[in-house]
């Protein structure tokens, strides 16, 4: 086993992301971090600011 400062952040990412790769390779190790990514901001608080389309302008847009 490596002797792995648990006290620090940096070497336990460095670490980490090498042992992802090593055992998913780069695209799933990409694949896996993504799944971590809480978003940003407040989808409904947002939502309620944005005035609704009616159906004619949403035709009118998918028409473009």
């Amino acid at each position: 086993m490596l002797n792995i400062n648990l006290n620090n952040p940096f070497e336990i990412r460095t670490v980490g992301m090498q042992a992802l790769k090593e055992v998913l390779g780069p695209v799933g190790m990409i694949r896996f971090m993504q799944q971590f990514d809480l978003g940003y901001g407040d989808y409904t608080k947002e939502r309620q600011n944005e005035p609704d389309e009616d159906f004619d302008e949403i035709d009118a847009l998918l028409r473009m």
